[in-house]
């Protein structure tokens, strides 16, 4: 290569980056050409190593190009009952704790993002974000829907003909809920604002849906036969 003067003069100019030196003349020439038409140039001799960085790949002599921080991603295992209510929690990512706060109402398989808890970046760049999966475990008796949670009571027949109150669980605790007289099967009923908090909503819930199923007695004494038998016939 010392040997041709022409490719000895490329190595003087350029260095070892001497064999992209027409990609880079031919770039210079499009930038003192569109310069010329502008009124400014902005492309010099001093820039070849961030050009040839940025077009190839390859390391120049000053290495000014910045690089954002690699993203991480998280995957974080609940139970249901776990975001009922929003809640602070340590994370360890890439042996660093992370503090953050769950909220209430995510959803099962949604993706957050923490900005700026990725890994670190080069040259001065920004650090990289953390992605945080959730996976929720249903822990509950209700089937979960969005925001609306459902659940089939068992209520005897007796509650069911002639009306009565009974007491079921919720999430927030126990409530009283009257039944009315000559209930059916598989009636259903709303419990406005019994279900599952709305997410990033502070004081919103969703609603909650009892189901009746009545249940027949069995293993009836002979008593209780004659007086069903009456029934029957009036």
């Amino acid at each position: 290569m010392l040997s041709d003067p022409e490719k000895r003069k490329k190595f003087d100019q350029y260095g070892e980056n001497w064999k992209n030196s027409e990609a880079y003349e031919k770039a210079s020439q499009q930038q003192r050409s569109q310069g010329s038409q502008t009124g400014y140039q902005n492309f010099s001799q001093d820039d070849f190593s961030d050009y040839f960085e940025s077009m190839f790949g390859g390391s120049g002599k000053r290495s000014q190009t910045k690089y954002r921080g690699q993203d991480y991603t998280y995957e974080l295992h609940l139970n249901l009952t776990d975001i009922y209510e929003s809640h602070p929690q340590t994370l360890t990512v890439n042996g660093k704790n992370i503090r953050l706060t769950i909220p209430a109402g995510v959803e099962n398989g949604q993706t957050i993002k923490i900005a700026g808890y990725g890994g670190e970046g080069s040259n001065g760049g920004p650090k990289g974000d953390l992605y945080i999966t959730f996976a929720i475990t249903n822990n509950t008796a209700f089937k979960r829907s969005g925001n609306d949670l459902s659940k089939t009571i068992d209520i005897d027949l007796y509650t069911a003909v002639l009306g009565g109150e009974i007491t079921i669980d919720t999430l927030s605790g126990k409530v009283k809920l009257k039944v009315g007289p000559e209930t059916q099967n598989n009636t259903k009923v709303k419990l406005k604002g019994k279900g599952f908090p709305v997410y990033k909503k502070e004081k919103e819930f969703g609603d909650l849906y009892i189901t009746y199923n009545v249940v027949i007695p069995k293993n009836l004494s002979e008593k209780q036969k004659e007086l069903f038998t009456e029934l029957s016939k009036l």
